[in-house]
């Protein structure tokens, strides 16, 4: 059930780019399909605590620029100690692995358990989030 949400967000997403991307002049590529699937994986699982607005933390922190950002270094945010302590880097491995478990990655966490298990749901998400510069 799954795969079928995920393939249909992907789905759903190229074709509202395309046509906007068509409408454009422009040709749509599939990583613009797999950032704009990313785009709704985020605002349906974590928008509601993580800002995509680098001026601005939510009850998370920003998510601007995390591929790559250390963690726990973001200024302006009080992360748990665990995380503080975390010698991790957010390579997309480590997304992959936090996505999926956050609790067993990490334990100590304040975060609560996320759990985006589904592969293809975390191409998308991680997608976006390579994209948030």
């Amino acid at each position: 059930m799954k795969n079928l949400i995920s393939a249909g967000l992907a789905a759903i997403s190229l074709s509202v780019l395309s046509f906007a991307e068509v409408a454009a002049g422009n040709t749509p590529t599939i990583e613009d399909a797999m950032i704009a699937a990313g785009r709704d994986v985020f605002e349906y699982r974590c928008q509601a605590c993580h800002s995509a607005d680098p001026a601005k933390n939510a009850f998370g922190p920003s998510l601007i620029g995390i591929v790559g950002r250390e963690a726990g270094s973001l200024p302006r945010y009080a992360y748990s100690r665990a995380m503080m302590k975390a010698d991790v880097v957010w390579t997309e491995d480590n997304l992959r692995g936090w996505i999926s478990n956050n609790e067993k990655f990490m334990p100590g966490t304040r975060m609560r358990h996320v759990a985006i298990t589904d592969a293809a749901e975390q191409d998308f998400l991680i997608a976006f989030l390579r994209s948030l510069k």
